[in-house]
């Protein structure tokens, strides 16, 4: 007689190393102790929260339609806990939990797991960035019509994304310098204005954690009355060029750029920037401005203007044959033609030149093109120019090169909603039933990034510790490993259970590598 054999086949993937940051984190424990339990529950809101992220960053697009099919195959009692059966994880739990997340406080909840995070793992605060992107929603809301609604208002606005013809809401995230971790969210309207919403949201943020660290954003912050109201707090930002005083600074010859002497500094060089610091005070604040130049900056926007100069010419060389045509009622309407003409012109510009009278009281206008001399050569000067301020004043705890450096650092929180809005993570379109949902998918959004970002701090951390390197996507070595690749090289681990015992299958001596980098609580999932 044969032996009966029950082989059971679920996938873990690489579903273990995030399982493992979520335990590391203590996120279930976090969630748990904030938010009651009833006697009813089958799993715990802490548990509902874990199995979100699993689905989230599990490479499925748009992750949270799927939400109870996803665990399907998964090895969910190894994930999850041995308690955790499939059919809890269903569309009304999910429902139902983000309702509950969302009256509890997104941002406070988000804020109580950051705070953990920097203690335990101790992020840097020097720096930290702000800014906003947008994501365009299909179908309509229950409660989207609600006068006294207290969620986000879901509505046109300007498109990050080029599709104005969809509502939308807005995501605003702060992010650490260190490890790009996320250290403050809050869902807006669809159609914020960041001028007048970031500095409410570096001001709330301060409130909620007490830093010294510096504001690091781009020109949306900057406005006299903003600036006036983050009062003592420190901040770097662009200048935009509306600004008379910045306008004439990139536009002026003269300015003669400091020695580069330090490593730093050099690197900049290298890269094909150069500075000079001028003092300033705007808004009544005093400042320090830096006039930043980009050699190949420069001449790709000198090339641009080689090219836009004769293209303008011969659109304004059609307008004047149009206006010399032409019959007039007198040279005053032929002037307000002229002057509306004018407007969107750079680089000429119309002028009447003759005006001769004709029969039946009508005029013929002769009209001359005009090359702006004055304006090229000033376009030509601010060529791969910009202007970063900042109202830290002290150069030994800011240098110049570093005002440069951290605004280079922006693309940290932008890399941050590219992340997000990568199909194989999550979708950049998405519907929920109720507004309160849609705003808990952007907290869990938010939460997966940090997930994300902290397991590849650790592991680079620890790469750089010891002085090794992971084989990358080309086969070289490289401290400087993305998740995303390490994701990826953890495809196709399954748990097997033959006769009630469980094996992990299809480890190998890479795999093993990895999670030698990796915190413990990750390795305990393929053990």
């Amino acid at each position: 007689m044969y032996e009966s054999i029950n082989i059971e086949i679920e996938n873990i993937d690489h579903l273990g190393i995030i399982a493992g940051i979520v335990d590391e984190v203590g996120i279930v424990e976090i969630v748990n102790q904030k938010l009651p339990s009833y006697a009813t529950e089958k799993i715990s809101k802490g548990l509902v929260v874990k199995a979100m992220i699993l689905n989230a960053l599990g490479f499925v697009s748009q992750p949270l339609y799927l939400f109870s099919e996803f665990f399907n195959d998964k090895a969910i009692e190894k994930l999850l806990g041995k308690e955790v059966k499939k059919e809890y994880l269903n569309d009304d739990k999910l429902g139902r939990s983000l309702d509950e997340l969302y009256e509890y406080g997104l941002s406070n909840l988000f804020i109580e797991i950051v705070i953990e995070v920097i203690k335990k793992y101790q992020i840097k605060s020097n720096y930290h960035h702000l800014d906003s992107t947008s994501f365009h929603v299909d179908g309509k809301y229950e409660n989207e019509e609600e006068e006294n609604r207290k969620t986000i208002k879901i509505c046109h606005g300007y498109s990050r994304d080029n599709r104005p013809d969809l509502k939308q809401c807005v995501l605003n995230l702060i992010v650490s310098g260190d490890g790009e971790i996320p250290l403050w969210m809050k869902s807006g309207q669809g159609n914020q204005s960041d001028k007048k919403e970031f500095v409410k949201i570096v001001k709330e943020y301060k409130k909620s954690i007490e830093t010294e660290s510096i504001t690091v954003c781009d020109s949306a912050l900057y406005s006299q009355e903003n600036i006036q109201l983050l009062g003592e707090m420190k901040w770097i930002t662009r200048v935009p060029l509306t600004v008379k005083k910045g306008r004439e600074l990139v536009e002026n010859e003269e300015i003669l750029w400091t020695e580069i002497e330090n490593e730093q500094e050099q690197e900049l060089k290298e890269r094909g920037y150069e500075w000079k610091v001028i003092k300033e005070n705007y808004g009544g604040i005093n400042q320090r401005w830096l006039v930043v130049e980009n050699k190949k900056r420069k001449e790709s926007d000198l090339k641009k203007i080689k090219k836009a100069i004769p293209l303008e010419k011969e659109e304004v060389e059609k307008e004047k044959k149009k206006i010399s045509r032409k019959l007039w009622c007198d040279n005053k309407e032929c002037e307000r033609e002229i002057k509306k003409k004018n407007k969107r012109f750079k680089y000429y510009e119309l002028e009447i030149e003759d005006i001769r009278k004709q029969e039946k009281g009508k005029y013929e206008v002769s009209v001359v093109v005009r090359e702006k001399e004055e304006e090229i050569e000033k376009k030509k000067n601010q060529a791969g120019r910009f202007i970063l301020a900042t109202n830290v004043m002290e150069e030994e705890r800011l240098k110049p090169w570093e005002i440069l450096w951290e605004y280079k650092q922006q693309q940290k929180v932008e890399r941050g909603f590219r992340f997000l809005k990568n199909p194989l993570f999550f979708t950049e379109s998405f519907y929920v039933k109720k507004v309160e949902r849609l705003e808990g998918i952007l907290w869990l959004m938010s939460l997966s990034l940090l997930i994300y970002n902290l397991a590849q701090r650790e592991m680079r951390k620890e790469l750089k510790r010891r002085k090794v390197g992971l084989r990358n996507q080309l086969g070289k070595r490289t401290e400087k490993v993305t998740m995303r690749w390490i994701f990826q090289c953890f495809q196709g681990i399954y748990l097997a259970k033959i006769n009630e015992e469980e094996r992990i299958v299809n480890m190998n001596k890479d795999r093993e590598e990895i999670l030698e980098y990796l915190p413990a609580k990750c390795r305990e999932y393929y053990q």
